[in-house]
């Protein structure tokens, strides 16, 4: 299970024990689809944890820089996840 379904899970097993209705859109999902439907779209922001090596710049490449655009490429795979996100909440 992902850490932010994992966080979902926890939230409601936290308001269901102590007789809190839960009136969220997770809740609705839980209800729904079950546990699956928090593992394949969790609410919780997921935590991302990056770490930069270090990286020469290849002599062949004078113009572009390859590490720049890896950077840009794996920012650009959190936007969108970050966007898919939004859309399935406001689809629910």
């Amino acid at each position: 299970m992902s850490e932010a379904a994992q966080a979902d899970y926890e939230q409601l097993r936290t308001l269901a024990l102590a007789g809190v209705p839960a009136l969220e859109p997770t809740a609705r999902r839980f209800e729904r689809y079950g546990l699956w439907g928090l593992i394949v779209s969790p609410q919780a922001a997921p935590a991302y944890l990056a770490s930069v090596v270090g990286a020469e710049r290849p002599a062949w490449t004078p113009y572009q820089d390859p590490r720049a655009t890896a950077l840009a490429d794996g920012f650009q795979i959190i936007v969108a996840a970050q966007a898919a996100t939004r859309a399935e909440e406001q689809t629910g």
